[in-house]
């Protein structure tokens, strides 16, 4: 065969391209999966640390909570519900803000009373709530930590008041039963005049510690006090029965000199009924004898 024949004999095809059909859902399950993972991240962190709030898309507002934002440290006056909401990532920061009832426990306050003793309330329980319609106020005054400056110093403040007002004897016998009270007015009247979104339920203070030589003392002088009250009661007890037996004893007499009297007048109305029976048969007698008389006189 020539060189002429076989360059007039057929090329065999060019074999075709690559179909690009896979490459290309190869990327869609990529921008998906990518997507996913996103997506994930951001829920993950919406329910971690509050660090992570300013970066997280979606957050969670917990049950009995309400949010807060902050973009560009500016208090916004939105307040969200319990549940999932959205927020603008890195601008907008967010805290969750108790609106239940809770309580805040101080603990170790000391404090001087007026003689110059030093004791310790070891644990005091604060009782709050903070009002759902005063949480922008209040943030806005007093930040998302208001109970440092109402409850913590606060109790601080009016304890040491209180210590430095009264006795030992006073603040650990005499008016113990009273602080409770008296400590929930004192928060309430500032918190009403300054934060009234700050409702103060109870407060309850356990007994203080106070030195253990003027402790025992306190026992010992208890223990007398005891024994005192028991004799004293124990003086009444006697005194009521004497004071019974006397009772008795005087109405015994008086019964018993009633129902003499009552024999007395009974004899001595004996005595006038026979006295004067005596003296109608003496009239009988001498009316009897001077009939007699005078029928002898005129019989002669």
């Amino acid at each position: 065969m020539d060189q002429s024949q076989r360059q007039q004999q057929p090329r065999p095809p060019p074999f075709p391209p690559p179909s690009q059909s896979g490459g290309d859902s190869s990327s869609g399950l990529l921008t998906l999966f990518v997507g996913l993972i996103f997506i994930f991240a951001m829920l993950v962190l919406s329910s971690t640390s509050t660090a992570s709030n300013s970066i997280s898309l979606v957050h969670q507002v917990p049950e009995g909570h309400v949010g807060a934002y902050w973009r560009g440290g500016a208090l916004l006056k939105a307040i969200s519900d319990p549940g999932f909401h959205f927020k603008m990532p890195l601008l907008t920061q967010y805290e969750p803000v108790q609106v239940t009832i809770q309580t805040d426990q101080v603990r170790d306050i000391p404090c001087g009373t007026k003689g110059g003793v030093m004791i310790t309330f070891e644990k005091i329980e604060v009782v709050n709530r903070l009002r759902k319609d005063h949480v922008y106020d209040t943030l806005m005054n007093y930040g998302v930590h208001y109970d440092n400056t109402w409850i913590y110093d606060k109790i601080h403040h009016e304890i040491n008041q209180f210590c430095s007002s009264h006795s030992l004897q006073e603040v650990y016998i005499d008016v113990f039963d009273q602080i409770d009270e008296k400590m929930k007015d004192a928060l309430q009247v500032d918190c009403t005049r300054y934060a009234p979104g700050i409702e103060i339920i109870s407060v309850r203070v356990t007994k203080p510690t106070i030195p253990e030589s003027i402790r025992r003392n306190f026992e010992q002088m208890e223990e007398e006090r005891t024994k005192v009250l028991i004799a004293v009661e124990r003086q009444k007890v006697v005194e009521k029965e004497s004071e019974t037996k006397k009772k008795l004893a005087i109405s015994e007499a008086e019964k018993n000199a009633g129902v003499s009297k009552i024999l007395m007048d009974q004899k001595l109305m004996e005595k006038e009924s026979a006295k004067k029976q005596d003296e109608i048969e003496n009239q009988m007698y001498l009316a009897r004898e001077k009939g007699l008389a005078d029928a002898d006189f005129y019989s002669n």
